[in-house]
């Protein structure tokens, strides 16, 4: 996650002083979209069609990557385009390493900014990019469907669509190659919502959604039967110094399956704080930790799930905890590097869960980046990967990834 995504629009800013989310007429003040440079991007031209300005941006970028994993095989699939914590393969036999190429990650949004006839504002956003849809192929075209990041209005301190999820801090996600950089730590979710701000305030309430174990094991169970919406509240501070974040949720976690006699719901809670830390003006250590029960869909892209099934057709909620520590330094005005360390725990219950899933997954990546122009970046990242599962086995995943972006 780098500052391209909250420099749109904005001339000469630095990443994660816009923390908020929220739109004004002629600056985006949305922590948006996952990239890989961090750019200061002057703001974009405006077209204006009577009331209403319109202003357009986003960003090309090609990866390339080589990934190695000695203790099985990663198929093809998104664990190749980017590091998904919970598919580093464990206790079999690794492959060759594979090669993969793809420009999926680049992007374009829309902004609207239309001043009202009660004297006040309303601004809209629509992003999107290609980065996890599954139709499409590597064998002609390379086609892929786009799918929308982003799509909300702000208007009054409220915004109104889907964003950013009010439990995740954008400021504490590190410059990276990689779509998020500190998965295995990191809250990341975006999901439709309502949220107001109120100065360093905000709360909202966002769409449900639970992920559940069956008893004994097995294929992950996704589950719409929640009959309240997840709730944040949140309280961001910045300062020259830096930014930090303290967030909590609760939530509850549903299921119905009447034919396996199943009917039950439990809650869910967390707490999250993060931020980052100027060292210098051009020197930062960026962070996260996470922890609670039944939050396991909002960490590591849903390396947990949020409950298991007992032997009476109950709800456990299962707990978690994860960190990440980052930390990056401007050799000049030309070259950067990113050091990224992110883990994450999970306390399963194997008498419900059995002996197949995560108990726990680890990385460290670092990475150098040359900045050839404003709009113009190059780097290389290097990751290494650990994942253990509750019976023992573990894995590894090795991964060196290059990359080219043009933003405009």
């Amino acid at each position: 996650m780098t500052r391209v995504e909250t420099t749109y629009l904005q001339k000469q800013i630095n990443q994660d002083q816009e923390t908020t989310t929220m739109l004004t007429k002629n600056t985006l003040a949305v922590a948006v979209g996952l990239g890989l440079a961090t750019l200061s991007v002057p703001a974009q031209a405006a077209v204006t069609f009577g009331d209403t300005e319109f202003t357009y941006g986003g960003y090309i970028k090609l990866d390339f990557l080589y990934t190695d994993t000695p203790d099985g095989e990663l198929t093809t699939g998104i664990g190749r385009d980017f590091y998904v914590p919970s598919l580093t393969p464990v206790g079999g036999e690794g492959e060759s390493g594979k090669f993969d190429a793809h420009a999926r990650q680049s992007r374009f949004f829309f902004n609207s900014a239309t001043k009202l006839d009660n004297g006040k504002s309303i601004t809209g956003r629509i992003e999107f990019d290609m980065m996890a849809t599954p139709i499409g192929d590597e064998r002609i075209t390379n086609g892929y469907s786009p799918e929308i990041r982003h799509a909300f209005i702000s208007y009054d301190g409220f915004i109104f669509g889907q964003t950013w999820s009010n439990f995740m801090d954008v400021a504490s996600l590190p410059d990276s190659l990689d779509f998020v950089g500190n998965t295995d730590g990191s809250v990341f979710n975006r999901q439709a919502q309502v949220r107001y701000t109120s100065g360093s305030w905000s709360v909202s309430a966002e769409n449900p959604e639970s992920t559940i174990t069956p008893f004994g094991g097995g294929a992950r169970v996704v589950s719409d039967d929640n009959s309240i919406p997840d709730l944040t509240l949140k309280y961001n501070f910045a300062d020259t110094w830096g930014s930090v974040a303290v967030a909590v949720i609760a939530r509850e976690i549903a299921y119905e399956n009447m034919a396996a006699g199943i009917d039950d719901q439990t809650n869910g809670y967390g707490v999250s704080i993060s931020g980052k830390y100027n060292l210098s003006p051009k020197d930062d250590i960026r962070f996260t930790v996470n922890t609670g029960e039944g939050i396991g869909r909002y960490i590591g892209l849903n390396t947990s799930n949020d409950a298991v099934v007992a032997a009476d057709g109950t709800l456990d909620a299962i707990p978690v905890t994860a960190y990440a520590l980052a930390y990056r330094h401007m050799w000049d005005d030309k070259w950067r590097s990113n050091f990224i360390y992110s883990a994450q725990s999970i306390d399963n219950d194997s008498a419900l869960t059995g002996g197949a899933v995560t108990d726990k997954t680890s990385s460290i990546a670092v990475n150098l980046i040359y900045q050839a122009a404003s709009k113009l970046m190059y780097g290389v990242e290097l990751r290494h990967a650990t994942r253990e599962v509750v019976s023992g086995a573990d894995g590894d995943l090795n991964r060196v990834q290059f990359s080219a972006m043009y933003t405009f």
